[in-house]
C-alpha cells in the first residue's frame, strides 16, 4: 500500500506461482474435448472387437446404443421431421447429432474440472452412466456389453485428469506476472510444451481408435467373406419375363428395376446388422401346431422363386423416392407357414430382425396363394447387401414396409393384433398398413424447351396393379398418359405423356387409377399414420 507520510510504497509479496488474471477456458475445453474423443473412441474400438470375437449379441458400443435408444424414443412428429428433412441420410444427421452433444458435455467436464477437479470428473461418470443405461437397454445385452465403456471411462478420466495437471503447470494456467522468476517462467513453458505435447498425441490416439472401430465394425470379414462364397440355388417356375422388365425409353424417367446401389434404406438399425449365413437362425414360432427351428443351408435347401416386387416406406412424402423396384428370390413365406400350421384363432405374424426391430403383418397376407411373400435371399440375381438385410429379409407385397419388410429376420412368431405389436404401431403408426395408389412427375422439373415434352413418371398400386395414369396441365382436364409394358400388379408402372408445352410457367399433375378402378385421391396428408395422400405437383418453366 501507498505511505503517504513517508513518501514510500511498499509492495506485499505473493507466490509467483499465483495467476494475477483469469486464466483462459479455452484449454480446460480443449482437454475435456480430448479426453472424451479417447473415451468414446477407445470404447468404440473394444466394442467392435467384443462383437467382432463373438463373444456379444447385443450392442456394446455406446454410440450405436444412445442412438437406436433415441430413435427408439423418438416422437412420431420428431421421426417424420428427420426423414422428411434428411431423407435416407437420417442416421447420418443423428450420429452429427451425438457427437455435437458429446464435445459440448466434454468440453464441460475439462471447464469445470480445471476449477473443481471432482466436479468435473463426475460429469465424465454421468455422461457414462448414460451411455451404459443405452447399452443395457439394447435387445440381447449382458453385464459384459459394459466393458468397452467402462475400460473407455477409466482412459478417459485419466487423461483428462493428468491433461490438466500439465494445464495448471504452464504458463497458460495463469497471465503474466512481474514477480515471476526466470526459473519459474521456464518451468511454466517446459510445462506448456508437456501439455500441448499431450492434447496431440490423445487427439491422435483418438482418431486412430475411431478409425480402427470403424474399419472392425464396418468391414467385418466373416460377413463379406459369407456373402461372397454364397451360391444361389437356381429358382423354380415362372421367373420375371424380358416384357415385364422392360422399361419405356424416356430420359430422367426411374428405371424399371431400381439398382440395388440405388435402393432406398429406412430402418432402425443405426450400425448395419453383421449376421453371416453360419450364424443365421431361423425360429417359427407361437400359436402354430409345429414348431420349426432352421438354418441359412435349410432354408436354400428349400424351393425358391423369383417375383418382381416394389417395396414403399410408408414416409414417403407424395413425389417423394423413398420407393423402389427390384426382382426377390426367396421362399414362400405361405409354404413355411403351411408347415408350422397356425391355429384359427391367430392373426398376425411378428417378425423380428437381428437388432431387435419387430414388424407385425397380416397372417392373411402371407398364406394368400395369390401374394408372393418370400423369406428373400437375393436381390437382382446377387445375394442381398449386407445393409439391405443379408442374409435373409422379408419382402410382402401391397404393405409399406414398416409392417412387413423386416431386414436380418431371425424370428417369426405367430400371434394377434390384441396380443402383440410391431415396432412402430405404439409409436402411433396404423397396424395393418396397406399401401396406397400413388404416383409421381419423375421428368420434366425445372424447365424444359417448348415443344413435344415427355411427361413422365411412375404409378403403384401394389398388388392392385394401375389400371390407367391421368395428367392436368394447368389445372385443366384430366388426359390419358400411357403405361409401360414392363411390371405386374406387385410392381410399379412406368408412364409417359406427350404434352404440346407452350412458353411460359405451368402447373403439372398426375394420378393414377388402380385396377380395382379406385382413383388415387387428392386429399393431402402426411405420412403418418398410415401413408401419404395427395396429387403429385410440378413447377415448369417452357422457354
Amino acid at each position: 500500500m501507498n505511505d503517504s507520510s513517508s513518501g514510500t510504497a511498499t509492495t506485499t509479496a505473493r507466490p509467483a506461482t499465483q495467476p494475477t488474471g483469469r486464466p483462459t477456458i479455452w484449454w480446460p475445453a480443449l482437454a475435456g474435448i480430448v479426453a472424451g474423443a479417447l473415451t468414446v473412441s477407445v470404447a468404440e474400438l473394444l466394442a467392435a472387437l467384443l462383437v467382432r470375437s463373438g463373444h456379444s449379441q447385443g450392442t456394446p458400443s455406446p454410440v450405436v446404443a444412445l442412438g437406436q435408444a433415441f430413435i427408439d424414443r423418438t416422437p412420431l412428429w420428431l421421426k417424420n421431421l428427420a426423414v422428411s428433412t434428411f431423407g435416407t441420410h437420417d442416421k447420418q444427421a443423428l450420429l452429427t447429432g451425438i457427437a455435437a452433444v458429446v464435445v459440448v458435455v466434454a468440453a464441460v467436464a475439462g471447464i469445470v474440472a480445471a476449477r473443481h477437479r471432482v466436479a468435473g470428473l463426475l460429469v465424465v461418470v454421468a455422461m457414462a452412466a448414460v451411455a451404459g443405461f443405452a447399452v443395457l437397454s439394447r435387445p440381447k445385452s449382458s453385464g459384459t456389453d459394459l466393458f468397452p465403456l467402462v475400460i473407455g471411462t477409466v482412459v478417459g478420466l485419466f487423461a483428462l485428469s493428468k491433461l490438466l495437471d500439465r494445464w495448471a503447470r504452464s504458463d497458460l494456467a495463469r497471465a503474466d506476472d512481474p514477480a515471476d522468476t526466470p526459473s519459474t517462467r521456464i518451468d511454466g513453458d517446459l510445462a506448456r510444451r508437456s501439455f500441448l505435447r499431450a492434447l496431440a498425441g490423445g487427439g491422435a490416439f483418438a482418431v486412430l481408435a475411431g478409425v480402427g472401430a470403424q474399419v472392425i465394425a464396418h468391414a467385418s470379414r466373416a460377413v463379406q467373406a459369407s456373402r461372397a462364397a454364397l451360391a444361389l440355388p437356381a429358382p423354380t417356375g415362372a421367373t420375371p419375363t424380358p416384357a415385364q422388365l422392360a422399361g419405356l425409353d424416356v430420359p430422367g424417367l426411374s428405371p424399371m428395376v431400381t439398382p440395388p446401389e440405388d435402393f432406398y434404406r429406412i430402418d432402425t438399425a443405426l450400425s448395419v446388422p453383421q449376421l453371416s449365413t453360419q450364424d443365421w437362425h431361423l425360429r417359427v414360432h407361437g400359436m402354430v401346431e409345429h414348431e420349426i427351428r432352421m438354418t441359412f443351408a435349410d432354408l436354400l435347401a428349400l424351393p425358391m422363386i423369383e417375383r418382381q416386387t416394389t417395396l414403399t416406406c410408408v414416409s414417403n412424402e407424395v413425389g417423394g423416392d423413398l420407393i423402389g423396384n427390384q426382382v426377390w428370390l426367396g421362399h414362400p413365406i405361405r409354404e413355411l407357414l403351411a408347415r408350422a400350421q397356425p391355429t384359427q384363432d391367430a392373426d398376425m405374424v411378428l417378425s423380428t430382425s437381428i437388432d431387435g426391430f419387430t414388424a407385425g403383418t397380416p397372417l392373411e397376407a402371407l398364406t394368400d396363394d395369390h401374394r408372393d411373400a418370400l423369406l428373400a435371399v437375393a436381390m437382382g440375381g446377387e445375394p442381398l447387401p449386407v445393409e439391405h438385410g443379408f442374409p435373409v429379409r422379408m419382402v410382402v407385397p401391397g404393405l409399406y414396409g414398416y409392417v412387413s419388410a423386416t431386414k436380418w429376420v431371425v424370428d417369426l412368431e405367430v400371434t394377434r393384433f390384441d396380443q402383440a405389436e410391431g415396432y412402430w404401431t405404439p409409436r402411433g403408426w396404423s397396424a395393418l398398413g396397406p399401401i396406397k395408389t400413388g404416383s409421381r412427375i419423375d421428368v420434366p422439373r425445372g424447365k424444359a424447351k417448348a415443344g413435344k415434352v415427355a411427361v413422365a413418371g411412375v404409378a403403384w398400386a401394389q398388388h392392385r396393379g394401375i389400371e390407367r395414369v391421368e395428367v392436368r396441365v394447368d389445372e385443366g382436364a384430366w388426359a390419358p398418359a400411357r403405361l409401360g409394358d414392363g411390371g405386374t400388379a406387385d410392381t410399379w408402372k412406368q408412364w409417359v405423356y406427350e404434352w404440346d408445352a407452350s412458353p411460359g410457367k405451368h402447373t403439372l399433375q398426375v394420378r393414377a387409377t388402380d385396377a380395382q378402378d379406385d382413383v388415387q385421391t387428392g386429399d393431402e396428408a402426411t405420412p403418418a399414420p398410415n401413408g401419404a395422400t395427395g396429387w403429385h405437383t410440378v413447377s415448369v418453366t417452357i422457354t
